[in-house]
């Protein structure tokens, strides 16, 4: 397959050009570099696997629809974006700009180029927003759903909160209704927390990489309120395979959104990842606490029954092996990270 992957030089784009390029395919790489770590990733792409990287923005209209045209594209994985809630609200005409008519872009370039190009979209789980009809309980170290919901599931009403949640809530919608109308084949992935290699995570987005990342380069780490919200965590290498699995079944899935993220078994507070990250690294993890961001969601935690109905896919690495295995990347690459995450 010729695969376009926008953001390839992202966290979760370099893991995609990884896995798809082991594999034989053919991948070509759209990416602004302006992320953390991002000219880092598009270095380690071009010697490891001989990928080419187009400088170039989703919100180039004209740029992509070159790029669909001319590289013959059998699937886009959409991954660029803005990613940040905080930033979404400093920022919000930028962060619709990027996520919202950025996604459209992709959307109207295969449309009118090469309209049975799969195109899968990296959602978010902030499509939700506040989780309306959602109890919520406050446990010991942690907070839970009330009653006997262990995971939200698709039936769930969206709900935008926050900037960042209507420009990616909006780019969703798109997404489906693209299928609905027009026939492309298109598939959301509502993602929860991914994590893994080659995440040059900040305060502000990509969390678990982030507090890994300053507990080793002895940075202070302030965690935004009281430390109990509850995330099912994903490994970046699962979630591929995610995505992998809906390209071998587009038939089935086309025009369809999916709750991906590592469920119940694998959800965790922000306190006891901190307990997790002290007995990985053997040392104390000390931290500070801070006011509750906008947007922030309590507890999240993915009911993932639909895509493995749908695919047979289901996450594979526990969340106490991949924070085992994102402490030993940091480790091995401290000097790396501390290049950039020193001055954030």
């Amino acid at each position: 397959m010729n695969i376009l992957i926008t953001g390839g030089c992202g966290f979760i784009g370099s893991n995609a050009v990884r896995y798809f390029a082991e594999q034989g395919h053919e991948i070509h790489v759209l990416d602004n570099l302006s992320r953390n770590g991002a000219q880092v990733n598009r270095t380690w792409i071009r010697e490891q696997f001989d990928v080419a990287v187009t400088e170039g923005d989703v919100r180039d209209r004209e740029l992509l629809e070159d790029i669909v045209r001319e590289k013959t594209v059998d699937v886009v994985l959409h991954l660029a974006g803005q990613v940040a809630v905080t930033t979404s609200v400093d920022a919000p005409r930028q962060d619709f700009d990027v996520n919202a008519r950025g996604t459209l872009n992709v959307l109207e370039a295969v449309r009118k180029h090469s309209p049975d190009t799969i195109v899968l979209n990296a959602s978010t789980n902030k499509v939700y927003g506040k989780l309306r009809g959602r109890q919520v309980e406050e446990e010991e170290r942690r907070y839970a759903f009330a009653g006997d919901i262990t995971g939200i599931d698709e039936g769930q009403p969206l709900n935008f909160h926050s900037p960042y949640g209507c420009s990616k809530g909006a780019a969703d919608q798109y997404v489906e209704d693209y299928c609905a109308i027009y026939g492309v084949p298109t598939v959301n992935f509502r993602q929860s927390c991914i994590y893994g290699p080659r995440q040059f995570g900040m305060e502000a987005q990509g969390w678990m990489a982030w507090f890994v990342i300053a507990h080793l380069t002895n940075q202070p780490i302030t965690i935004y309120g009281n430390g109990k919200q509850v995330r099912d965590a994903l490994y970046v290498d699962d979630l591929i395979e995610g995505y992998h699995r809906a390209i071998q079944n587009i038939d089935d899935v086309a025009g369809e959104s999916f709750n991906v993220g590592g469920g119940p078994e694998n959800s965790v507070s922000l306190l006891e990842f901190m307990d997790i990250l002290e007995e990985v690294s053997g040392t104390s993890v000390s931290y500070d606490y801070g006011e509750w961001r906008p947007g922030d969601q309590k507890v999240y935690v993915s009911d993932t029954t639909k895509i493995t109905q749908a695919t047979g896919w289901a996450p594979n690495t526990s969340v106490n092996e991949g924070i085992e295995k994102l402490y030993d990347w940091v480790d091995r690459h401290t000097e790396l990270v501390a290049k950039f995450e020193g001055v954030v």
